[in-house]
């Protein structure tokens, strides 16, 4: 926008993914499907389009047909107004290499810079489930005239070891960078909370570039946005934290006002997931104000037959529900459920088809997987360990085109 200072996106995509394993075993961790429509990478680039910034590369790397091909076709902006939505590969501008680091990654694709000349990047994750406007981090970046902004979702300080810290003052300026500390920091203004770093940052160009190239030329460095170019900054004296509880996304709910979540494992996939599907849900995918884009198959609406049925659950476009019974369960779109069939608290991704009289409990069955007629997944656990993953939480979990039998 004229007058507007001008901000190029950089999505980090390129992540394996590998705690996510089966779902991973074919696609990156971004590619996952997730919430019956969409794909993980769909929320960062829909809080990034829904505030205006239509200048996106995608950084990808690790199996990234589908996530290319789903930005390609989903994602496609007006070239006539200059705006576009890009996947990225390792271009080994700087030699035969692949990305060894999220920060090695931006350096090797500083083109991508050069070519537009932005006052601020945005250097958000692709991984996470959350709405949030980036516009507003983006402010508070300008007015504090800090070189980096790094967004803070506050969580207790007993869960926080599992996370990158942020240290702060009561300016909110960033005195410690800590990796996954024994003993995290607290806010300055709640000794009973953290802030955790959302791998979202906000950076002033110059003070980017200079970062990545002095990383670039440490041969002690790991490349890494989190591990090594934010510490950095810090040390310098010139990184700010955001605190995300702030952020105030239209049609937001008191309810799912600063939701977050990281998907990285099966059991916090599986149980953002159950967010969506209570009457009154935690993350509310029905926001018409701040939607979550993607594009859906062109599918007719789903159908139920014989006496089929669905509770407290989500039925995608194209699902058949002939006589089965579904309950607390995502089903994505393309899914047949056949007569006598109980599908219970699971996540089914596109194609899936289940047998008459079969039971499906607490899973997660990928892209068509077959269950034959009366199989039983989720009910005997022995069974289940040694045929097919299973979660340390106990969520059985079926790899893209598997067949179960009976």
């Amino acid at each position: 926008m004229k007058g507007q200072p001008s901000v190029l996106g950089i999505v980090l995509a390129g992540g394996e993914g590998k705690r996510l394993w089966p779902l991973t075993a074919d696609r990156a961790k971004p590619a996952v499907p997730f919430g019956g429509n969409y794909r993980l990478v769909d929320f960062v680039l829909s809080n990034l389009v829904n505030a205006g910034y239509v200048r996106l590369c995608v950084l990808t790397q690790y199996k990234s047909h589908s996530l290319d091909r789903h930005i390609s076709t989903t994602w496609r902006l007006s070239g006539v107004l200059g705006d576009y939505i890009t996947p990225v590969p390792a271009q080994q501008r700087l030699g035969p290499r692949w990305y060894t680091g999220s920060a090695d990654a931006i350096y090797q694709s500083l083109n991508l810079v050069y070519d537009e000349h932005p006052d601020h990047i945005v250097v958000f994750g692709a991984d996470h489930v959350y709405r949030m406007d980036p516009a507003q981090m983006v402010r508070q970046h300008i007015d504090s005239g800090a070189g980096v902004t790094v967004a803070g979702i506050r969580v207790p300080r007993a869960e926080a070891k599992a996370f990158g810290c942020i240290d702060s003052d009561a300016d909110g300026r960033i005195t410690r960078f800590l990796e996954k500390p024994a003993d995290p920091p607290h806010v300055p203004d709640d000794p009973a909370v953290t802030f955790a770093s959302m791998g979202n940052y906000v950076f002033s160009t110059e003070v980017l570039l200079d970062a990545l190239r002095a990383d670039a030329a440490d041969p002690d460095s790991v490349h890494d946005m989190g591990g090594n170019i934010i510490p950095m900054l810090v040390d310098r004296g010139i990184a700010t934290v955001y605190d995300f509880a702030d952020n105030d996304v239209p049609g937001s709910t008191e309810r799912d006002h600063g939701y977050w979540r990281d998907v990285g494992t099966l059991d916090a996939y599986y149980d953002a997931h159950r967010d969506l599907v209570s009457v009154h849900p935690v993350f509310n995918l029905y926001n018409h104000q701040w939607p979550i884009r993607t594009a859906t198959p062109p599918l007719p609406p789903a159908k139920f037959i014989e006496g089929g049925t669905a509770r407290e659950s989500m039925v995608g476009p194209g699902s058949i529900i002939s006589g089965g019974d579904i309950r607390g369960s995502v089903v994505s779109a393309d899914v047949m459920v056949d007569d006598g069939a109980i599908v219970e608290d699971s996540v089914l991704l596109p194609g899936v088809r289940i047998g008459r009289g079969a039971v499906v409990r607490r899973a997660i069955l990928d892209k068509n997987v077959v269950i034959a007629p009366g199989a039983r997944i989720g009910v005997d656990a022995a069974r289940d360990r040694e045929s097919y993953t299973v979660s340390s939480g106990g969520v059985v979990v079926l790899g893209k085109g598997a067949r179960a039998q009976r």
